[in-house]
């Protein structure tokens, strides 16, 4: 290969962009990203940088100087299509890049509610410009509303409470926050969580339109026909994958940009970070989509790699263990593997109502992830016996030690 394009200009494309000098290509590399921004740390915008802990300079990523890295780069300029056979892709400046090998690492983008209105005090969250227009939203002491229970809804949650806005709601349309992620027992005890924190969390209610007047929000109606008001309405329920550029492109497309168990989504082209979806051999060959600080980094450089594999082996299945974390309150929030509310759940050790535990999940007898509560230490534990293809007896006789 000659030319190498990288089309995502956030953690997973940075890693990427790294990884191909450092496994030796010295061909062009061209390097385009969306926002007008470096590359920086996501996690913070939910938390941190909300609260005013962090500001925008603590954000950046670390990286290798660029200078040294000999980068043809494209910020604040968007992919807007992508020829496999012409192997060009096409800028929204008009401009295209030409490539013999791709690495596609666009992410993804917030989910909106269907009719949401374009009107002054509702946010999504998803980039720093984001964050920096919702914290000065959240000055002063405004009713905030938001809608999703999700990791992101949370997060916000808590962050407003911490700057000590006295109304915060959360609206949610499950009986308990994450239900289908991490089952009815654990989404009990993080609802319980936010309420002993003073968040008004409002579960099994749907909603129905955002109002507002003169182009300013005014509250959130819910299908039961109450209103609640709202000074400033975050909707968090969600991303979907940033495929939109590749619609016409002909690379297979569901959930995310589809890979084999390489990363591997068309000769000459990779997909990694947040878009990237692919079979997991230790899951049984499910087919995943992360959306996941470590899953970037990691994707981001077996991409690379696989994107310049030339032996005679076949390449290697990108099979490392998924890991989240989340900090609400006082709470350190910790994910491996694979969780879900439809898998068997058994507490391996410690206890849900003093909120510090370890729950492993698992099928078939075989454990395939963990969550924990303020349990670093276990969690390392169960992400090797995941590793292992361990059954959930042994796995809870070991953590239960």
């Amino acid at each position: 290969m000659e030319a190498i394009a990288v089309v995502g200009g956030s953690l997973a494309g940075l890693r990427a962009v790294e990884a191909l000098r450092a496994e030796g290509f010295a061909g062009r590399l061209t390097w385009i990203g969306a926002e007008p921004h470096l590359p920086y740390e996501r996690p913070p915008l939910s938390k941190g940088f909300l609260t005013g802990a962090r500001n925008a300079a603590d954000l950046a990523l670390k990286h290798a100087p660029f200078e040294s890295l000999n980068i043809e780069m494209h910020l604040g300029v968007r992919a807007v299509g992508l020829d496999l056979a012409d192997r060009t892709v096409a800028l929204d400046n008009g401009d295209w890049v030409g490539f013999d090998g791709l690495v596609v690492a666009t992410g993804a983008t917030p989910r909106r509610l269907p009719d949401q209105p374009p009107v002054d005090g509702v946010y999504v969250l998803r980039t720093l410009d984001d964050a920096a227009v919702l914290r000065t939203a959240l000055e002063g002491d405004p009713h905030v509303v938001i809608i999703g229970g999700g990791f992101i809804g949370a997060e916000v949650a808590a962050s407003c409470r911490a700057r000590g806005i006295t109304r915060v709601t959360v609206l949610e349309g499950a009986a308990v926050p994450m239900e289908r992620a991490i089952g009815p027992a654990i989404g009990a005890e993080l609802a319980a969580l936010h309420r002993d924190h003073g968040v008004d969390l409002r579960c099994g209610c749907g909603v129905q339109a955002i109002t507002h007047d003169r182009g300013r929000v005014t509250g959130v109606t819910l299908v039961d026909g109450t209103t609640v008001d709202a000074d400033v309405v975050l909707v968090a329920i969600g991303v979907v994958p940033e495929t939109g550029w590749l619609t016409d492109s002909g690379l297979p497309i569901g959930n995310g940009v589809e890979c084999d168990a390489t990363l591997l989504a068309a000769p000459g082209v990779v997909a990694c970070g947040d878009i990237a979806s692919w079979p997991h051999p230790i899951f049984d060959n499910e087919r995943m989509r992360l959306e996941h600080w470590t899953n970037a980094v990691e994707q981001g450089v077996a991409a690379a790699k696989r994107l310049l594999w030339n032996v005679a082996e076949p390449a290697p299945a990108f099979a490392t263990i998924p890991f989240v974390w989340s900090d609400q309150y006082d709470v350190k929030i910790q994910v491996v593997g694979r969780v879900s509310g439809d898998m068997e759940m058994q507490l391996a050790c410690g206890s849900l109502a003093e909120r510090n535990f370890v729950a492993l999940f698992g099928r078939s007898g075989r454990v395939f992830g963990a969550l924990g509560f303020s349990q670093a230490r276990r969690i390392v534990q169960a992400q090797g016996l995941i590793g292992a293809r361990t059954s959930m007896a042994e796995a809870v006789a070991t953590l239960a030690r």
